[in-house]
């Protein structure tokens, strides 16, 4: 946009919440923008049931408030007041105020204005539909922002804003979002909750949830395999009639993100191991032979932080793995020095973002790098891509990050495949919470300033694979392999694995 740009941010005076202060800093960072704000009529003041709804939550889980914390007129008053006298201005509705200009967006949650609305979506427990109209009605941008803690509305309603400032930012800069077609309806109870039900419910359920994790531990992934001639889940989207086997574990660790391989004619399983004791994962890798896992995973690369979604490939010749370091702000890549069983890091692809289930493929001669990376909000909302001539680098950022924002289809969730000249890519389905489906999306559109994908298949938990997740998948030669949760009990239990399939959601 042009360097006289104008952006003016319309708020209620009685309305004003942290993101807004979020926005037009992160607008502020913008050398051809300057931002003001305008006091305007809109809708009256939010109810004291959902304010209150939000304060107890915040309460009960020791959340910090962030973006839907209200914050006092005054910490908007270094923002000018009036438009320059020439210039471009665009004018930013935030709370559903009568349009003055042709220049004018405004943003609906589910077709409405206000943060009202999208508490509301929540509430009736699915994530609002995000969009920036125009004075027409013609949709500018739009996303489905998701948080990993959709139960707890003031969690929900915080990482919901968040995103909402990704995608108010990218249209503005002329980076326009758009929903993946094909995409995931909002669904939601047939009844939906009041702020005041939702609080009740919050202060009931809070000592049923203390004594649950007093007994058991959770979330507890697991992994489960099978050996496949033939098409496979990502082709039938349908588990097999005769189910899927565990990877075994002794309750006190869990295995997740499940990465085969084939390499000198073997098959080695590389997961995530967590340790409930410790609090952190390892990478662990078990082989496979004809009968299924041999003996137990063992770990093969710790790290300051904790490790998952250990991604394993060969190329020139080597064998490589990029494993998640988010909490570290770092993408790093490891070669095998003896595989399976010793890395040594290479280098450092990528620093100072959290990036999550990082996931490299080649496309038309060029390498790729996938992840969904949190800037505020939800970790897996929000997807960005690089692009390299090589594995090793140097990546560059694609034009349009993050390319998509929606919690249905934007995280990866294992390997880019190709089917009959298609792209087509794992990814999370969280609008069930964190891991809750499976999302197959095809990628339509992809070059360093342009992506597009749609969503053509779906797969969730079920008789063919008990519990409330599905989270991983990703196949080996004959080897299949996916993921999801079960609890673990703390109390010892002699003689039996620990863990238990369920589909009540703690």
């Amino acid at each position: 946009m042009s360097a006289t740009t104008y952006v003016e941010l319309r708020l209620p005076p009685s309305g004003v919440r942290r993101w807004h202060l979020d926005l037009a800093h992160a607008l502020g960072r913008h050398d051809d923008l300057a931002v003001g704000v305008a006091w305007v009529d809109g809708p009256p003041a939010p109810a004291r049931d959902l304010e209150r709804l939000l304060a107890i939550e915040s309460r009960i889980h020791r959340l910090p408030r962030a973006a839907s914390s209200r914050v006092a007129r005054h910490r908007l008053a270094h923002l000018g007041t009036r438009p320059p006298d020439s210039g471009r201005v665009l004018r930013l509705d935030l709370g559903g105020a009568r349009v003055t200009s042709t220049r004018q967006w405004s943003l609906r949650f589910d077709g409405l204005a206000g943060e009202e609305a999208a508490a509301a979506a929540l509430l009736a427990g699915r994530f609002p539909l995000v969009e920036l109209v125009d004075p027409s009605g013609a949709v500018v941008a739009s996303g489905r922002p998701g948080s990993e803690r959709p139960g707890v509305t003031a969690a929900a309603l915080d990482d919901v804003l968040a995103g909402c400032v990704r995608l108010v930012v990218a249209a503005v800069t002329g980076h326009s979002l758009r929903l993946p077609e094909g995409g995931t309806e909002a669904g939601g109870r047939s009844s939906p909750r009041s702020p005041a039900e939702q609080a009740l419910r919050a202060l009931a359920t809070a000592p049923l949830r203390r004594a649950a994790r007093a007994v058991l531990r959770t979330p507890h992934w697991r992994v489960g395999w099978r050996f496949v001639d033939g098409p496979g889940l990502i082709d039938s989207l349908q588990h097999p009639a005769e189910g899927w086997q565990d990877l075994p574990d002794d309750g006190h660790h869990f295995y997740a993100d499940p990465f085969p391989i084939q390499v000198a004619g073997r098959t080695h399983l590389f997961v995530e191991d967590f340790d409930h004791r410790v609090g952190r994962g390892v990478v662990s890798v078990v082989e496979f032979d004809e009968q299924g896992p041999v003996g137990t995973p063992v770990c093969v690369l710790e790290h300051d932080v904790h490790l998952s979604y250990p991604f394993v490939l060969e190329h020139d010749g080597e064998v490589w793995m990029i494993p998640e370091t988010s909490a570290a702000g770092t993408v790093e890549l490891y070669r095998a020095a003896d595989f399976p069983h010793h890395w040594v890091r290479h280098s450092v692809l990528l620093r100072d973002l959290d990036a999550n289930d990082v996931t490299p493929f080649r496309h038309q001669g060029r390498w790729w790098l996938s992840a969904t990376v949190r800037r505020g909000g939800s970790c897996s909302d929000a997807l960005h891509l690089w692009h390299a001539n090589d594995l090793r680098g140097p990546w560059t950022a694609h034009r349009g990050n993050p390319v998509v924002l929606d919690i249905a289809s934007a995280r990866p969730a294992g390997r880019v495949v190709e089917r009959e000249g298609r792209l087509v890519r794992p990814a999370q389905d969280g609008t069930g919470g964190y891991g809750s489906a499976l999302t197959l999306a095809e990628v339509v559109r992809l070059d360093p300033t342009a992506f597009e994908q749609r969503v053509v298949g779906r797969v969730t938990a079920g008789p063919g694979w008990a519990g409330t997740r599905l989270h991983t998948l990703n196949r080996a030669g004959r080897l299949e392999v996916i993921d999801g949760s079960s609890r673990s009990l703390r109390i010892p239990l002699p003689g039996r694995v620990r863990t238990l399939a369920t589909s009540v959601p703690l």
